[in-house]
């Protein structure tokens, strides 16, 4: 890992912020003394694609709402997030926009009524296409990770899904589990 490397938990992204806090990116850089942003290319109701509509438990091509960011660690790219929801769920709401959302999405999920209780997540390895090696500047034999990740309510529905691309050289993923 390179000195640029980053640790990332997944826990402060599945936790709703408290009112005035800002989102878990923020909050997360900002606690190791770094600055993280992100900037939303795209939002909107979509098909859902072959790997959405399994984390989501719908058909393929089912209407989904959908935020792509990329995230930004002192102004350099260091994750495409594609952020995936029921279209019941997120149709109408700041989910289906552009504009930033106070506290993050899962903080406004939460008060929609919906949170999560259980995680799901994939870790793979893959070489990048040529898009996303230029998006996050890599070079032709740098490999990145793909997290993909389904947040599921207390009755085990899906509310939500992320799948993640980041430049592996780069990257540290920290699991806690704490049983019992």
């Amino acid at each position: 890992m390179s000195t640029n490397g980053w640790v990332s938990t997944s826990m402060p992204y599945l936790v709703p912020r408290e009112p005035g806090q800002s989102d878990a990116w923020g909050a997360e850089t900002a606690a190791q003394g770094r600055r993280g942003s992100q900037r939303v290319v795209h939002a909107g109701e979509v098909p859902a694609p072959v790997r959405v509509a399994e984390l989501l438990g719908l058909a393929e091509g089912e209407a989904v709402v959908v935020r792509r960011r990329v995230m930004y660690l002192e102004g350099e790219p260091c994750e495409l997030t594609d952020t995936y929801y029921p279209a019941p769920i997120a149709r109408g709401t700041r989910l289906a926009g552009t504009a930033k959302i106070p506290g993050g999405a899962v903080t406004l999920l939460a008060a929609l009524g919906h949170v999560g209780a259980r995680v799901r997540e994939d870790v793979t390895a893959r070489m990048p296409d040529a898009e996303t090696r230029d998006v996050l500047r890599l070079g032709p034999d740098e490999p990145v990770l793909l997290l993909h990740r389904a947040t599921l309510d207390r009755e085990g529905q899906p509310i939500q899904a992320d799948l993640m691309t980041m430049p592996a050289h780069r990257q540290r993923l920290r699991y806690e589990i704490e049983i019992g």
